[in-house]
């Protein structure tokens, strides 16, 4: 991939979500639909456009340690392990979660999140220095889209800028989900 497209990618995505804005963008999993994690106003627009119900919640993306670190302040030691052994793409419940907007924690307090290393959402965060918002881009109860082309215009035309990157690619499956808690436990939610 061409490091120039990607840093033009990653400016025009950061300046419409310095604004407040949602965009389109791939992951390292599927296509999602994202907005600066600490941005109340904009995480809404995401619900609405996917017509979810605030009680079903959404994931963060992070870059690095750091940033893992500003947003839970007590990480379980297994949850590091994990980190380390996955294969594949895997997301983490932890609780606790601070410095996020409250409307995409969960009830019991908590919030799934996911370290990434796919170029573009990686530069993306290291220029936002927060996490960045990310669900599936289809309507909510509607299957995930498995390529760009197969996403809707209702949420292509609904979100205010669609990454230019990866569209002529199928989508990796979604993560493993795994919830954590502060007493150590484990449980499975997707494999």
């Amino acid at each position: 991939m061409d490091p120039k497209l990607i840093a033009t990618e990653v400016h025009n995505a950061y300046e419409v979500i310095a604004k407040g804005g949602i965009i389109l963008y791939p992951t390292d999993t599927v296509w999602g639909i994202g907005c600066d994690a600490t941005n109340e106003a904009a995480i809404n627009k995401i619900y609405e456009l996917k017509r979810r119900e605030e009680s079903k919640n959404m994931i963060v993306l992070m870059n690095g340690d750091r940033m893992l670190h500003s947003v839970f302040h007590n990480i379980p030691e297994v949850a590091w392990q994990l980190l380390d052994l996955s294969e594949k793409p895997t997301t983490l419940i932890l609780d606790h979660p601070k410095n996020v907007a409250k409307n995409i924690i969960a009830l019991d307090n908590s919030l799934g999140m996911r370290l990434v290393k796919e170029p573009f959402c990686f530069k993306l965060m290291e220029r936002m220095k927060r996490p960045l918002v990310s669900t599936s881009a289809n309507i909510s109860g509607e299957p995930t889209p498995k390529s760009f082309q197969e996403i809707s215009s209702v949420i292509r035309n609904g979100v205010d800028y669609i990454v230019q990157l990866h569209q002529d690619k199928l989508c990796n499956t979604p993560s493993t989900i795994i919830k954590l808690t502060q007493d150590a436990q484990v449980k499975v939610i997707r494999k």
